[in-house]
């Protein structure tokens, strides 16, 4: 199969700017088109393992990212996008049209993907076993998934977990890792093999960089994963490393509140969640030192079957 890495730069510039990018991310197929040269940069570069599809494919998600016209193509120039021909943000500068593309593609998912039980939550998975990690913005969830996902754990999801109905299995989709601010750095001196984009700054999100899946994790993306443990992390700065047990009850509540699609899913939302919520033990967690966080997920045991 085909994949981003098999086109030259002038063939990927012209598939964006022509007839669209297919893109497939787990089960997502995505065309996307722009003439953004800084576009086509970021995707040869954190996409080159993913799959492509052929331009007569189905595609779940049509994007398009456009330079703003007018003055603001020469001042201070901007990017706008589209899905399917609505424009749901407003433009940003075009220094950030990769990570307008990510951020476009979570929003797809989050608001069309609705067969699937949806949570803000990274996920990784080890020997077939799923560790689920919802937490709210600035708790260290990307910075500790980054940080596993570099020391053996498969990256399934930064941002969005995906449970099939019913079954609860996990399923992958193995793009970016968004990271903010101090994480950048931490991860560049724990992990300096990764591959990021460069930093940009002054986003809504302060200063962004994005780090490459792993080739194993694209390439496996098609493996679902049986969820064993739910993860609530929380950085400190200074703090003891710390995994408390917290009851089902409570986590079920916690990990409703983390869903996007919850509500929506009526009484198969509450059946897959609650199923999922049965076959894992569920934790709060506290850590400042990623070395002592990866060898507390190391030591998980999966739960009894």
């Amino acid at each position: 199969m085909l994949t981003v890495a098999s086109l030259t730069r002038s063939e990927l510039e012209r598939r964006l700017a022509g007839p669209g990018l297919t893109l497939r991310t787990g089960p997502f197929v995505s065309r996307i088109r722009s003439p953004i040269g800084r576009l086509a940069e970021g995707i040869s570069l954190m996409y080159a393992d993913a799959p492509l599809g052929a331009d007569e494919d189905f595609a779940d998600f049509h994007l398009r990212l456009s330079p703003k016209g007018g003055w603001r193509r020469w001042y201070r120039p901007q990017v706008w996008f589209d899905l399917d021909g609505l424009v749901p943000f407003e433009p940003l500068p075009q220094v950030q049209a990769f990570p307008m593309l990510e951020w476009a593609l979570n929003w797809a998912v989050s608001t069309r993907a609705h067969g699937y039980l949806m949570l803000h939550a990274a996920v990784v998975e080890k020997r077939g076993h799923a560790a689920i990690l919802p937490a709210p913005p600035g708790s260290g969830k990307s910075t500790l998934c980054a940080a596993l996902v570099n020391r053996g754990w498969r990256l399934l999801s930064d941002e969005l977990t995906l449970f099939v109905p019913d079954s609860g299995r996990v399923v992958p989709v193995a793009r970016p890792v968004s990271l903010k601010n101090r994480s950048i750095d931490v991860i560049r001196a724990f992990a300096p093999d990764a591959v990021f984009t460069q930093p940009v700054s002054n986003t809504a999100k302060g200063t962004v960089a994005h780090m490459k899946a792993s080739s194993d994790s694209v390439a496996r993306m098609h493996e679902l994963a049986q969820p064993a443990w739910i993860v609530f992390p929380k950085y400190e700065a200074g703090a003891d490393t710390v995994l408390e047990p917290i009851p089902r009850a409570r986590a079920f509540f916690r990990v409703a509140e983390n869903s996007f699609n919850y509500s929506h899913m009526g009484a198969s939302g509450f059946r897959t969640l609650a199923g999922v919520i049965d076959r894992c033990a569920s934790f709060d967690f506290r850590y400042s030192k990623l070395d002592e966080a990866i060898a507390v997920f190391d030591a998980l045991e999966p739960p009894p079957p």
